[in-house]
This record gives C-alpha cells, structure tokens and sequence, in this order.
C-alpha cells in the first residue's frame, strides 16, 4: 500500500522500482475481491502509523480477560487467574508489540503487577502508571527499574515527599494541572510513543474510552462463571442508558486461544489521511507563480520531509524584536507563536506562560503547553488573538527565511508549485483531511514567496541599470 500520509508517497515506490524491482500498488495496479482484502490487511497491520497521524495521539489498544458473566475479579478483588496460559502468552506477544504499558494505581496497590513482556520476542515496553492522589505503595514491582523504566504520571502537587522517594529509586514523575488521558496521551504523542497498550480497570478504561483515546478492543473471555454484585467489570461507568448507545466494534475478530475466546475489533474506523489538492484558481491568486492549469503540488507536514523546513516546527531559532523593543530569541517559530498568545495580558499566570513556552525544550512541548493554557484559561489569552495570529505567524516566518539563506532558496525553488501543510486535524493553519483545511500555513509561505521573488527581481533590474 502507499503510505498514509499522502506527502510521503512514492518515493520509496520509484526508487524500488528504478532498482529494476516489480512494485504492484494495492487497489492501482491490481484490482480484484483477494487484492480488497490484502488491502483492508495492509491498512490494519499499519493501523498504528495511521491513527497516530490522524488523531495526534499514539495508537491505544484497551486489554482484559474477563469470565462469561463479564467480571474481571472476585468480589474480594481476587484476579489471577482468569484467561488461560495460551491467553497470557498472547497478552505477552501484545506488550512486545507496543511502546508502553498502562496501568491506573488501583491495579498497582492490588496486583503488583510487573507489567514485563518476558516472552514477547525480546522488547520491554515503558511501564505507565495514572494515579490523581499519587497513594500507591512504598514497595511495588514497578519500582524496580533494572530492566524497563516505569513512568508515573499524577496531579500537580500531589504528595511531594512520595514523588522525591520514586524519583530516588530512578522512576520517572510527570505533572499534570489536571490528569486525563487525552491530555497523558498528547504528552506522550510528543515524547514519539507509536503505540500504548492498556491494561488497567474499570475506572480507568471508562475515562480513556470517553475521552477518545482507545482506538482497538482485545477481550478474552474465559468460560468461567463467578458472579457477584459487587465484583468489578472491565469497564466502568460511560454515562450510557440505552442500547442505542452502545459503542460497537468494527472489523470484529473472533479467535480461539486454548479454552478462551479473544474477541477484537476496532472503536473507531481506521482513518483515510489522503489530503486533497486544494483549488490552484485560489491559489494562484495569492501566488502568481502558480496557474490553474498547471500546477505541481508540495506537501510537507513533518520537519524530517523533504520540505519539513517549511514547517513551523522547523528547529531554526529566531530573534524578534519584543514589546519592549528588545530582541529575544526564540527556538522555534511555534515558540514564539504559542507564547504569543499571553504577551501582554496583564496577569501573573500569563506572564508565567510566557516564560514557560518560552524555555520548552521543543516546539511540540511548547506546542502543548500553549494550547492546554488556552483550553483551560481562555481568559489567560490576549483578547485581540484571533485577529492578530495570522500577522503574528507571518512575521516569524519572514523572520526565518530572512535569516537563513538556504531556507530562502529551498523556498524559491518551489515556484509555481502549491504549497500545502499536509496535517489532516489542523483545519487551519493544514490542509485537513479531506482538503476542508484552510491551509494558512501553506498560502503565508507562498505569499513570502511571492514577496521574495519580487525583491530579487526588482534587485536583478537595479543592478542592470547601474552597470
């Protein structure tokens, strides 16, 4: 299949091919009911790559075993063990598979889990911890870090002195305002984590369920009765009163695992990131250089593409003059344009903000910081933002390929080419999806381009005229 970012197409396909290779593309070169199915295969076994790039968190997989009357413990809280040997083999294979593991802090006073792939082919994923009160044992399993770091994620403020005593025994603490599993997930979306597997409680299921994350299914079922009001069940509470408004699984599988029964399938259908080409008739009226009827098409999105300089993530740092006509430096362009979002606002917590964008030791951190802030204190943000964040992006841009000669050229060699930032969920600075993006970024490079192109004929003519 190609790849799912359309930007990225093709150059793998032309150079397999120009080493003599015979490269047939599924659902293009090969059409029939067989080739359907390896190409719906193809989507699955990259669904993780997929879903990362769509929703901007890592690939979530939600696993538990659980007895046919749907309980995953006793009543006393009593779990091991429900699925069979074969079935635990599998959940092994399922952790080497993935980046991390996570597990809320119920599980960790209950279970002391080790959370070890051991016979998953070698690869030990990072082992996650979600706890708000931080109240978890002096003494756990996952404290021990000799073979594979534990990370333990909480509420800000929570039991300081515990935090000192985990970060002693060299496991990792990370903060949170307010601890969800969007807002865990993004983090770790910044940190490169592909694909995270979840095995936690009920409790927890349910919250990261409700908050989008959870993108596949595996449930073993084990033909075990154990019954219990009060014994727990692999999810909790999601608010639901009707069957209409049961989540259903798509492309469900059902496998026997020894005695048990793995049932899986998908929460949310796999995306299709294809961006289409936006209209040349529009662009070319903010670029000359472009015409409507011939016109080549960059993308860019990622700053490792071929054009990923383009981005504003790019790591080239800029001085901007600042309110008080000093310069600053600034590591990014994102940098500057999250942070500027709270210049000016006269409150402590937004002059904070500031600074701590200002110091985030990458744009996407900076990135995340800014908007949390936004979406939690709107208040915090400068009233006149909405109509100022174009100018204030396209400044820093012009800033950037100003002060570096070779972003200046790459930017110039793109004449008469559309430029598109090809995220598929920013609708406005991207060219979204299913091109429904307004594609800010794309349309401020080409108008830069375009005043570029000017200077340097207008330079062109005046060194004419002198000689």
């Amino acid at each position: 299949m190609r790849h799912p970012l359309k930007h990225l197409r093709g150059n793998a396909i032309r150079e397999l091919r120009g080493q003599g290779l015979q490269v047939d593309v599924l659902g293009e070169d090969l059409q029939s009911k067989i080739i359907e199915e390896a190409q719906k295969a193809c989507r699955i076994v990259n669904a993780p790559l997929v879903y990362r790039a769509a929703s901007r968190v890592p690939f979530s997989v939600l696993k538990y075993a659980m007895t046919l009357d749907g309980k995953i413990a006793a009543s006393s809280g009593h779990a091991a063990w429900i699925s069979s040997k074969k079935s635990r083999s599998r959940v092994f294979e399922l952790r080497g598979r993935s980046d991390a593991i996570v597990v809320g802090g119920n599980t960790v006073r209950r279970d002391d889990p080790r959370l070890t792939a051991r016979h998953g082919g070698g690869h030990l994923p990072m082992r996650i911890v979600m706890t708000q009160t931080l109240d978890l044992p002096e003494e756990a399993n996952l404290w021990d870090i000799s073979e594979v770091s534990t990370i333990v994620v909480t509420q800000r403020g929570a039991k300081k002195n515990f935090q000192k005593y985990l970060a002693s025994k060299g496991v990792e603490v990370v903060e949170f305002d307010i601890l969800n599993p969007r807002d865990v997930m993004e983090y770790f979306y910044d940190r490169g984590y592909l694909s995270i597997l979840w095995e936690c409680g009920g409790t927890l299921a349910a919250s990261a369920i409700s908050s989008g994350v959870i993108h596949k299914v595996f449930a073993f079922v084990a033909p075990k009765i154990i019954g219990g009001k009060h014994a727990p069940s692999p999810v909790g509470e999601l608010g639901m009163v009707e069957m209409s408004q049961a989540l259903d699984l798509i492309d469900v599988c059902y496998e026997q695992v020894g005695p048990d029964m793995l049932v899986s399938g998908f929460l949310q259908p796999i995306p299709d990131l294809t961006p289409v080409i936006p209209s040349a008739d529009e662009t070319s009226a903010i670029d000359p250089t472009v015409t409507p009827y011939d016109s080549s098409i960059i993308f860019f999105y990622k700053t490792w593409d071929p054009y990923g300089a383009f981005s504003n993530f790019s790591p080239h740092p800029i001085q901007m003059r600042d309110e008080n006509g000093n310069y600053a430096t600034w590591s990014t362009v994102e940098h500057y344009y999250q942070a500027h979002k709270y210049v000016g606002v006269d409150n402590p917590l937004a002059r904070a903000c500031v600074e701590d964008i200002k110091c985030a030791k990458s744009p996407e951190e900076a990135a995340r910081m800014g908007r949390s802030v936004q979406r939690r204190h709107p208040d915090l943000v400068r009233s006149d933002w909405e109509s100022v964040k174009i100018d204030l992006m396209y400044r820093a841009l012009k800033t950037k390929f100003s002060i570096y000669p070779h972003l200046n050229n790459m930017l110039l060699s793109t004449a008469g080419s559309v430029l598109v930032e090809a995220s598929p969920h920013d609708l406005f600075w991207g060219g979204g999806r299913e091109g429904e993006g307004l594609n800010y970024l794309g349309r401020l490079l080409m108008q830069l381009r375009s005043e570029f192109l000017g200077e340097s004929s207008a330079t062109s003519e005046s060194s004419i005229l002198a000689a």
